[in-house]
């Protein structure tokens, strides 16, 4: 009787012991984060952002301060892998944070929680699809990727491609921004197109606006007709939404004009107007 009465009490013990530690988590991580952003940017990376990323000089002054205090906590954060004798410096990490941390100006989102490590490959990387046809014949296909998002944690990217995108800040097309896209919408577990959202309202609406600007695109390519928003963006809901990211970012003007609902979703769910940069 004494040793169940033991066993008990211990066992008892050790579950506040674990419900408490649990709950000093989220305090000890906002600690951290808190004290990861009020630290010193290196001058080495402001000479990253300033000379390598054209887009950044675009953000008003205190979007700027936000974006370096959250590029603290990414790189703090989220390990970088090299990969096919790839050696990562500070400039492709600090180049990879901007466009990631870009997408969390707005929004107070946690700082992609599901991603484990970015890997980075020289160039493009042959990875394995698997790929249905129309008339329903499933094969795997390898093709070369600039990019890739994985449920299971990882973004892997092309460094040539990576800087490609940062190059230039108005072509539409930039592989991090479209691979972080991918994270946002696959946090729930899987990717579909509709990131997590506040209310079903707002899935409503999203899922009103999106699905006709897609169907739209796909009558417009059978059509043979081209348009602002690419044909990759046809492949399934999930590309649309990681496409049309990257044209929010570098072509919100001709996206606001030329697909205006489009634009004011993407306007809401990353409250931020890039519309009002310089």
């Amino acid at each position: 009787m004494q040793t169940s009465a033991l066993a008990f009490y211990s066992l008892v013990t050790c579950s506040l012991a674990a419900v408490a530690w649990l709950m000093t988590q989220p305090l000890l991580q906002r600690w951290q984060r808190s004290r990861q952003r009020a630290g010193v940017f290196p001058a080495a990376w402001r000479s990253v952002l300033r000379h390598r990323v054209p887009l950044y000089a675009r953000l008003p002054a205190d979007q700027q301060l936000r974006l370096r205090q959250d590029i603290l906590v990414f790189l703090a954060e989220k390990p970088f892998l090299g990969c096919a004798g790839l050696h990562v410096t500070d400039e492709m990490r600090v180049m990879v944070a901007a466009f990631a941390c870009m997408l969390l100006l707005g929004a107070r989102r946690d700082y992609y929680p599901e991603l484990q490590r970015v890997l980075l490959y020289p160039g493009a990387f042959a990875a394995q699809e698997h790929q249905v046809s129309s008339d329903g014949v499933h094969s795997e296909v390898v093709r070369g990727l600039a990019g890739q998002s994985w449920v299971q944690g990882q973004v892997l990217l092309s460094w040539a491609d990576v800087q490609q995108g940062a190059a230039d800040p108005v072509d539409g097309s930039n592989v991090v921004i479209h691979e972080f896209a991918h994270q946002l919408d696959q946090s729930k577990g899987y990717a579909n197109g509709a990131p997590p959202l506040k209310s079903r309202q707002a899935y409503r609406c999203w899922s009103s606006v999106m699905q006709t600007e897609f169907d739209a695109l796909r009558q417009r390519l059978a059509d043979g007709e081209e348009g602002l928003i690419g044909a990759y963006a046809a492949t399934d809901p999930a590309e649309f939404f990681a496409v049309c990211s990257e044209l929010f970012f570098e072509r919100a003007a001709e996206l606001a004009t030329q697909h205006p609902l489009l634009f004011d979703e993407l306007k809401t769910y990353y409250q931020i107007n890039p519309l009002s940069w310089s």
